[in-house]
């Protein structure tokens, strides 16, 4: 399909963003910072942990020559190995600032808090409640991140309760993707399947109600299914994202043999049905799947639509795989006026997660 002339439709909004007085961004609006754990739980890469910090080095070292870098450190011990593997890289140490505050993971995508920003220009953390993907039982300290990140930027946070209870609402960053104009896409798996539940009993429109209530969002798209090996059941960020108001890249695989292949043909289908819904138009952009990145016969997350966008420059996992460059070129195509590097991400996604799921974008005031 051909870009449209007219903005993504955005449907009536029956949830008008006046109830929160602010919306969520896109990531490619203007960053203050980004927000990363320093890695220190060995069990999440076992036998591939020493390799971690150095890709998070890298990572770094791409980002802080565009943006601030704001990394929790688990402890003491955590902040000198920071610090060593930063400055071995060469990483001008005034453009990052580490913190100590103690982390379970590092997997601040969904353990942190989500921005939006109010019709003055100032930004507010929304805290959503977090309990590990409903999977892991130790997360007693992720779940006091979001309010350590608004303490130590200083900005207002709003925690978010569930319209129907007024129970703490269960959500993860890594499950919320946006245009930055009130669309936002979120998949069926993670919030309406019955494995690993986070509101028990919450309905599609209850959902919907709170995504405009704390997110200022007007239209919800509801996806089917995420990627294989993805252990969130169902975030968004493995398989579909904005790269403009109009587009979504989509992580489709062609071979029916696949596993991949009929998540995301379906994944397909409802993204053409919502541009057909709407009033305005839709881009859908296929991207590539690596080849199955295996480990101890476990088929890994791995996802090119994995990346980060942050000011200037585009962060994109690599999987020493031949459809590396397609991806690469199809990004820079999507991304013209940002530099878009490949981070290698072969260790790091035995983590079961890469370079969106461990980030999380302050964006700037104004």
């Amino acid at each position: 399909m051909s870009p449209p002339p007219s903005r993504f439709p955005q449907g009536k909004a029956r949830f008008p963003q006046a109830a929160s007085g602010g919306r969520f961004p896109s990531e490619w609006s203007r960053h203050r910072a980004t927000w990363l754990a320093w890695p220190h739980h060995e069990p999440d890469w076992p036998g591939k942990f020493a390799a971690i910090p150095w890709v998070y080095a890298e990572i770094v070292r791409a980002l802080h020559a565009h943006e601030l870098v704001e990394i929790l450190c688990h402890n003491e011990d955590v902040r000198e190995d920071a610090r060593r593997a930063l400055g071995a890289h060469g990483i001008d140490m005034r453009r990052v600032r580490l913190h100590l505050v103690p982390t379970d993971r590092v997997w601040t995508r969904d353990s942190g808090p989500t921005a939006v920003r109010h019709a003055d220009g100032h930004i507010q953390w929304v805290a959503w409640t977090f309990n590990a993907w409903a999977k892991y039982d130790n997360y007693a300290r992720d779940a006091c991140v979001a309010d350590r990140i608004a303490d130590l930027s200083r900005l207002p946070v709003r925690r978010a309760v569930r319209p129907d209870t007024g129970e703490p609402l269960v959500l993860e960053g890594g499950g919320i993707e946006t245009n930055g104009e009130g669309v936002l896409l979120v998949t069926e798996e993670w919030l309406l399947s019955a494995e690993q539940v986070r509101n028990a009993g919450l309905s599609k429109a209850g959902y919907e109600r709170a995504f405009a209530q704390y997110l200022g969002i007007d239209r919800t798209i509801w996806l089917g299914r995420s990627c294989v090996g993805d252990d969130t059941h169902g975030h968004i960020d493995d398989v579909a994202r904005f790269t403009d108001a109009n587009t979504v890249a989509l992580a489709y695989e062609p071979d029916p043999a696949d596993a991949n292949h009929e998540p995301s043909a379906d994944n397909l289908r409802r993204l053409e049905l919502a541009a057909r819904g709407g009033s305005g138009g839709l881009r859908v952009v296929k991207l590539p799947f690596p080849r199955p990145v295996m480990m101890d016969g476990e088929r890994l997350p791995a996802s090119y639509a994995n990346f980060y966008i942050a000011n200037d420059v585009v962060l994109v996992p690599t999987f020493n795989d031949r459809r590396d460059r397609d991806a690469l070129e199809i990004l820079a195509g999507l991304f013209p006026g940002r530099e878009v590097i490949g981070i290698h991400a072969v260790d790091l996604v035995w983590g079961l997660g890469t370079l969106h799921c461990l980030t999380q974008q302050e964006p700037a005031a104004g």
